[in-house]
This record gives structure tokens, sequence and C-alpha cells, in this order.
């Protein structure tokens, strides 16, 4: 890992869809860490990546409304990060035309990312095609030190420092070459279904899900009588509840269940009780942000204006170099 006296991290969320449990305890809840350590946080709300999937005006509007809702109500600090919509900082847009004129063909067409959404059925459109080069105008505008990423987004962040490069042999030395931030490994967070929680199988049960008592009491699990005993690990009910639960909670019921006579109704129970003690103070918070709309919106504006300040030296020197 490379440390930095100033440290700035970036990272980025599209609105394609309601957030569910595996996005808290995968990149939100790290991203919470980071800001209880102090570092220097912007964080950006996806809408332009979003266009590649989102058709429908109201919908991303609705979803981008959401998202900042539920990344305010668990436990962002619009004092201490910088949270704002990608539309608001139009330069974003600016800085992807000039790194497309200096962006290789093959560079894109090597990305599994754009490939694996071919594979299953999406339209080859340009702006799926050119997304790597919009991902890396948002991180190197900001001139970003670390970017939290997931395997999937790795070789973006790749692809972002070979364009730094290019720009930078070609015009001197702009840009800084971002790293990668890869944060503890989360285990893989079980959907519903016992496979990995994912909007794409369907299975997964979101933040603040209206029905979630419904979808925790229809996990499914395996026949096991309630009076045999039965092994906590790998077992769905028993994995989520590590990640809501104390210690002390884990233990005690991986003990009920190797002892028998410990059903998974009652594991079930367990685990609804342990959402709702994380879970519902913020709700709370998210229900009183609701009902204001007028200030999540100056939320968002105050970000944008940060936002677009800390981009504004960035693009200085980038248009005088370019010729502009």
């Amino acid at each position: 890992m490379i440390y930095y006296l100033f440290m700035r991290i970036l990272t980025g969320i599209q609105p394609s869809g309601k957030l569910h449990w595996g996005n808290y305890f995968g990149a939100m809840k790290s991203m919470f860490d980071l800001q209880e350590k102090g570092e220097d946080m912007f964080m950006f709300i996806a809408n332009f990546h979003a266009m590649t999937t989102v058709r429908d005006g109201e919908t991303l509007r609705a979803a981008t409304r959401d998202v900042a809702l539920d990344y305010l109500a668990c436990g962002i600090d619009p004092e201490r990060t910088v949270m704002y919509r990608q539309s608001d900082v139009p330069e974003v847009q600016e800085l992807a035309w000039y790194l497309s004129c200096l962006t290789p063909m093959g560079l894109l067409e090597r990305c599994h990312s754009y490939k694996d959404k071919m594979a299953h059925g999406f339209e080859a459109t340009h702006g799926l095609f050119a997304y790597p080069v919009l991902m890396a105008a948002d991180i190197l505008i900001m001139n970003s030190d670390l970017v939290p990423v997931g395997k999937d987004q790795k070789q973006h962040l790749e692809v972002t420092r070979d364009l730094a490069q290019k720009f930078n042999n070609a015009y001197g030395e702009i840009f800084k070459l971002p790293d990668a931030y890869i944060p503890e490994t989360v285990a893989t967070i079980p959907g519903t279904d016992g496979q990995k929680m994912s909007k794409s199988y369907h299975n997964t049960i979101e933040l603040f899900d209206p029905s979630v008592k419904k979808k925790v009491m229809g996990i499914v699990t395996d026949s096991t009588p309630m009076e045999a005993p039965k092994e906590p690990d790998g077992n769905s009910i028993y994995e989520l509840y590590k990640l809501f639960a104390t210690p002390d909670e884990v233990a005690d019921m991986a003990a009920k269940f190797r002892a028998g006579g410990y059903g998974y109704g009652h594991a079930k129970k367990a685990l609804l009780e342990a959402y709702h003690r994380l879970f519902d103070p913020f709700r709370e918070r998210r229900d009183e942000l609701a009902r204001d709309p007028a200030k999540l919106e100056d939320i968002l504006a105050e970000g944008a204006r940060k936002a677009r300040a800390a981009a504004a030296p960035t693009m200085e020197k980038v248009r005088r170099a370019v010729g502009l």
C-alpha cells in the first residue's frame, strides 16, 4: 500500500437500482470507515454512467435521489465527505473528450466489463464501450490518490493510469497516477437463495425494504429437522447474522445450532432483530431527510460547488496544455 501525507480518496456509485445488504457491507461500510479516519473523501453519484442501462428519465432521477438518501442515512457526513451528482460537474465530460482523443481502440476492446456485458445481451453502445474513459475523467479531474475498487473495476483503474500516462507523455506532467484501494476482504454475502447477493440474481434484501420480514423469513434453507444439530458455517442465515450481530451473539447462535433444538425459524427471527437494531435508526434518519427535499438538494448543490472547485485547477492546466 502506498501512503500519502495528503490523501484524496474518490469513489462513485451508479444509481441503477435499490441498494441492498451486499452494497452496505461491501462498498458503503468501507467508505464510512475511511471517512471516520479523516481522509479527504469525494463520493459521486454516477448518473452519467447509469445512462448506459437506465433509459427512463424519471427512473434515473428517483434512483439518484434514493442513493443520496441511503448514503446520508447510513453514515455519509457532507461536512467531511464531498458528495455530488456526476452530472453537476460538466467538466468531467469535457475531460472525457480530451482523454478520448488519446485512447486507443484496442485498449477499450480488451476491457473485460464490456465483453462481459455483451455476453449477457447488453446493447453494444458507444457509451458502454467508452465507459472506462468517462471513469478515468471522474478520477483524474479530482486529483485522486486512491480509488476503492472491486475486482470487476480494477481493470478500469488500470485504464485510468494508462490514459493519465499517455496524456502526460503528450502534454507534460498534468495528472498523478492514482492507486487502487482494495478494502479489507468481505466474505461473499449470501442472498435469499444462497447464491451471492446480487441484483442480477434477484435475491437481494434492500437496505430499507418494506418487505424485509418476508424476505428474511423466506431465505432458503435445507430440510434438517429443528431438533438435529446443524453446522453454522456456510449457513446463509448464520453468515448474514455475523454481519449484524456482536461477536458474543454470533458465538451464541453457533453454539445453539451445534447443540440442536434450534431451528432455522429461530435464527431468522434473531437475524431480523439484529437488522432492525442497526437499520431502524438509519430508517428514521432517511425518512426525515426524505421529508425535506430542499435540504437534500442543498447538500448535493454544495457538494457540486466543492467538487467543481476541486476540479478547476486541474482543468485549467489541461486546457492550457492542449491549446484551448
